[in-house]
């Protein structure tokens, strides 16, 4: 009887289990791992495509001779990026650099940052329009479901609490401090960035690489006026490309301050611990 009433006593002063909140439906994790597999293999075939002419024009046309608005090269000792008339010395990493070999390469970005990673510009496009494919339906379909699921009206929209400018500095203030729970839900600086990246700049980079076929340029025409040519096209882009970039390097940084076991854990399962 006494080994009984101290076992009731051990439970009674046990804590509480911690409980677990739904984070992510099945859909969006789906949608996540499946898109971060297509996203990087379109980043780093889209930059092995970019090195069989790493220059950026604006408008209908684009040549060597033309003016790049954007440029990778080298000369016989350096490479460079250069931007309008300034120039940065990029030797070592973009238009000059060693290869595993330890041979010098002039091609605008180096081979651990391509697919493949030796030049191959009909390898590096079918790899690029195998994974777009993917990426493109994947959109389409984390779209209609998180439309018909409600992920939108419950996750993502905005309330008019959550735009008052006070409320908006107060979730800087938090970022800043690395203050990142918010109940389970996201805070108006994640969502607006999902927005903006799920409903806007996914859909751009998509739209303009189908405005650089030729082929869909005969079916839609309306795209070559829709983004000022081809070659405007191919410069927002990479434009976006590196804004997806910059958003993937900033999203990883917060679950790695947030704590990256938590933050996986719940893109696996669906739920994460609630912080105490």
């Amino acid at each position: 009887m006494a080994g009984l009433a101290e076992s009731e006593q051990d439970a009674a002063e046990a804590p509480p289990p911690v409980p677990h909140v739904l984070r992510h439906r099945l859909s969006t994790r789906i949608w996540h791992w499946s898109n971060a597999i297509a996203v990087f293999t379109l980043l780093m075939s889209g930059l092995m495509i970019f090195n069989a002419h790493p220059r950026l024009y604006w408008g209908q046309y684009g040549a060597n001779w033309d003016r790049a608005w954007l440029l990778i090269g080298s000369d016989d000792t350096r490479g460079y990026l250069q931007i309008g008339d300034r120039r940065w010395d990029t030797t070592g990493v973009l238009g000059r650099w060693e290869d595993g070999q330890g041979r010098i390469q002039r091609r605008a970005f180096p081979h651990w940052a391509t697919i493949p990673s030796t030049y191959n510009l009909a390898l590096a496009r079918r790899w690029h329009l195998s994974f777009a494919w993917l990426f493109a339906f994947g959109l389409l379909g984390f779209m209609a479901r998180a439309f018909w699921n409600g992920h939108v009206r419950r996750d993502l929209s905005f309330t008019r609490a959550e735009i008052a400018p006070s409320a908006i500095w107060r979730d800087v203030k938090d970022h800043l401090k690395l203050c990142f729970d918010h109940g389970g839900g996201y805070n108006v600086l994640q969502k607006a960035s999902y927005v903006g990246v799920i409903f806007m700049l996914l859909p751009l980079m998509i739209l303009t690489g189908l405005t650089m076929s030729p082929g869909m340029d005969a079916a839609w025409p309306w795209l070559l006026d829709l983004f000022g040519g081809r070659q405007s096209a191919r410069s927002i882009h990479f434009i976006a490309a590196a804004a997806l970039v910059l958003f993937i390097a900033v999203h990883l940084l917060l679950v790695v301050l947030a704590g990256p076991l938590r933050g996986i854990a719940g893109m696996i399962t669906g739920r994460v611990r609630a912080r105490g």
